[in-house]
């Protein structure tokens, strides 16, 4: 059964009386080689693979052919007795109903015997940030993240300081992963086609010893949050209102590392934003 097929796709929903939600933003692949080269450039071979709302199981079939054994989590009940169709012949899958913000990555690890997984998906692009925030900082045994999302984040995500996509998202994904932009996909490669393309990115998780040291991770992140608050503003603003500071007083912590006072926080990357933490985590008199 191909499952990027539109005439299969159709006779899917017509069977089982399925319609795509909006609300779950649910578009379907229609190009017969993203899948497989979503699940090449996740380089599961042989492991642990979490998938992340399989649709009608197209990338779940990839995956399942390469991967030792396929978790995936559908958020969608409907879904369930497409699936059970469509991927039927794959044996080492298991789905799950829930929504994958409450799924216990660990606890899967645990079952399947694993040290880490490798999530791979094709993202929903209303949620798509919250989910991969969770998946980095909550503490889970991931190893890497493949997914699909929308063109525009998939820039931010990869951007280096100093160009006009680079943020806090950016900076922050930048403290636990080495991102990459594997390829673009057009949103004809979509039914329902969205209004944007996309593209797939790779983050391939940085083991916590070889991270960015910093005093404070709260602190850290307050900073990056702090510095692009206000974009056209400098950083020295910025601090000011993030941390109760006065400007002579940000300035002097800018000064004292180096940093020109009138810089912006976009020309900054993890490391400066680590040394201006520390130097702030330093001050017990700074109210945090």
């Amino acid at each position: 059964m191909e499952l990027t097929n539109l005439s299969v796709i159709r006779g899917l929903c017509e069977k089982y009386g399925f319609e795509f939600s909006k609300t779950l933003g649910q578009n379907f692949l229609i190009n017969s080689s993203v899948p497989a080269r979503i699940a090449e450039g996740a380089e599961i071979d042989g492991k642990f693979v979490l998938e992340i709302g399989p649709g009608f199981g197209c990338l779940t079939k990839e995956l399942c052919m390469r991967a030792k054994s396929v978790v995936s989590v559908e958020i969608d009940r409907s879904l369930l007795p497409v699936l059970s169709e469509t991927l039927a012949e794959c044996e080492n899958l298991e789905i799950i109903n829930d929504d994958i913000l409450n799924v216990d990555i660990a606890s899967l690890c645990e079952k399947y015997g694993e040290s880490g997984v490798d999530v791979c998906a094709n993202l929903p692009y209303y949620i798509t940030t919250p989910i991969i925030m969770q998946l980095l900082e909550g503490g889970a045994p991931v190893r890497s993240v493949t997914v699909m999302v929308q063109k525009e984040l998939a820039k931010r995500f990869v951007s280096p300081p100093g160009s006009p996509d680079y943020g806090a998202v950016t900076a922050s994904v930048m403290y636990h992963t080495k991102p990459k932009l594997l390829f673009g996909v057009s949103a004809g490669s979509f039914y329902p086609a969205p209004n944007v393309d996309s593209a797939v990115i790779r983050l391939d998780v940085i083991p916590e010893s070889e991270r960015v040291k910093v005093r404070d991770k709260e602190t850290f992140f307050r900073v990056i949050r702090s510095a692009f608050a206000m974009r056209r503003k400098t950083l020295v603003n910025n601090l000011s209102a993030g941390f109760s500071l006065s400007k002579s007083e940000a300035s002097d912590i800018l000064s004292s590392l180096s940093i020109p006072v009138s810089v912006r926080g976009e020309a900054l990357g993890i490391e400066d934003f680590a040394r201006i933490s520390d130097k702030i985590s330093e001050n017990k008199s700074i109210a945090l």
